[in-house]
Order: C-alpha cells, then sequence, then structure tokens
C-alpha cells in the first residue's frame, strides 16, 4: 500500500504485483508494480512504475489496496509473464469465479496494438472446455453460458446436501433447468418447488429455466442470471 501511495492518487497495484493480490499467481520477486498516469517509467520507492492511463472500469479496489481490475491485470500480464504462466493465471480466474469476460472484451477493445493481445485472446479461445453433463439440456446451458460470455457454472453439484443442475458457488446461486419429460407431472411439480424452499432457507438463490425460454429467450435469461450474480456478489 505504501508503494501505491508514494506513487500518487490516481496509482494502483498493476502487473505480477496486482495478479498476486488477485490471488492469480504467486508474487515473483521483490519490487513492486505500480501503474500511475505518466508517459514515462520510472523507479520510485522500490517500485516500477509503469506510466500509463486508466479508465474507471480498469481499477478496482481490492484488500482496502488500489488495484487494477482483474480483466486489466490479465493484459499487462501478457505482455511479461511466458503463456503458460498466463494460461496459469486466467485458469485461476475462472476457478476463483472472477473471470468476467466482457469486461476482458473491453479491455481489449481500448488496448488495440497492445503486443500481448494476441497471446491473451488466442488463450481465452481455448480457456473454458465443456464441463460434464448428464442431458442435452445441460449441454446446451454450458454452451449458453460460454456464448453469453458468464462465469462457467459447476454442473450436477451439491448444494445443501441435494443435487442441482448447475451452480456458481463462491455466488450461491443455483440454476435447475426443466425439461418437460422430467417435470411434467404434478409430483414432480410439487417436489420441484419443496426443493427451492430448501436451497432458499439454506442461503441458496434459485432460478428455474426451462428449454423453451433456453431458445426462445436467451437474452432475457442472461441478462437475468448477470444481475443474479452482481446481486449475490455485493452480499
Amino acid at each position: 500500500m505504501a508503494a501505491v501511495l508514494s506513487c500518487g492518487n490516481d496509482a494502483v497495484l498493476s502487473h505480477g504485483s496486482a495478479a498476486a493480490l488477485w490471488d492469480l499467481l504467486p508474487t515473483a520477486g521483490s519490487r513492486i508494480h505500480v501503474t500511475a498516469p505518466s508517459s514515462a517509467r520510472r523507479t520510485r520507492s522500490g517500485a516500477n512504475v509503469h506510466g500509463g492511463q486508466l479508465r474507471p472500469e480498469e481499477r478496482a479496489v481490492h484488500e482496502e489496496i488500489p488495484v487494477t481490475s482483474v480483466a486489466r491485470t490479465l493484459l499487462d500480464l501478457a505482455e511479461v509473464v511466458r503463456t503458460d504462466r498466463l494460461e496459469r493465471a486466467l485458469e485461476q480466474a475462472e476457478r476463483l469465479e472472477i473471470l468476467d469476460l466482457n469486461a476482458i472484451e473491453r479491455v481489449c477493445e481500448w488496448s488495440r496494438g497492445r503486443h500481448g493481445l494476441k497471446a491473451l485472446v488466442a488463450l481465452l479461445s481455448k480457456l473454458t472446455p465443456a464441463p460434464h453433463t448428464r442431458s442435452e439440456l445441460e449441454r446446451l446451458f454450458a454452451v449458453f453460458c460460454r456464448e453469453h460470455s458468464l462465469p462457467p457454472p459447476s454442473i450436477n453439484v451439491l448444494a445443501a446436501g441435494l443435487e442441482v443442475d448447475a451452480m456458481w458457488p463462491n455466488r450461491r446461486l443455483v440454476i435447475e433447468l426443466d425439461g418437460f419429460e422430467f417435470h411434467r407431472t404434478h409430483g414432480a411439480f410439487e417436489r420441484d418447488r419443496a426443493r427451492d424452499i430448501e436451497l432458499k432457507l439454506a442461503g441458496y438463490d434459485v432460478l428455474r429455466v426451462t428449454a423453451r425460454r433456453l431458445e426462445r429467450e436467451p437474452a432475457a435469461i442472461a441478462g437475468a442470471i448477470r444481475r443474479l450474480l452482481a446481486r449475490t456478489e455485493r452480499r
């Protein structure tokens, strides 16, 4: 924190130091990396200071320390680390559920010409493998999440002792996928509602998504999931 403050009010932790703070990569070396509004790089108070103007979306505060956003941190890393370490950082961001593909896309759009851009885009294109699914609807939902730049959910996992179709554990958001063939009887309808009550009492948000809506209203479903993920993140 002292190194950031010594570089001015608009300075933020960046590059490898930001990656360590976000827990994307272990700390590499003893020197702190900071980005501050300046056209020149310089060294101050034991810090490597990178000149650059940051948009508000490229700034964040984590553990009370001003730091580059996860998306900007990944782009900065792409210029200074090997491809295997960048891939490791991306996978860790995905594992921690802090990988926002929309944010990365915007940062890349603003940063055309940076030499790390090509490596970052190439890794993003192959980052997320298809999760193991048991039904066509689950497979379609996994594809739907990738196409709409939603964080990849866990599929067929336990929540409050109940197996659920999809879930973002860190956000406590459960998605139940309702295919007509498994949910058309009165008994199934009642069991579904009883499950929803148990999950809600355990602190989970539950969103039921039908195959029909997933096919006909994908933008509305994606928007609802995105808002629920944002709401649970603020809790």
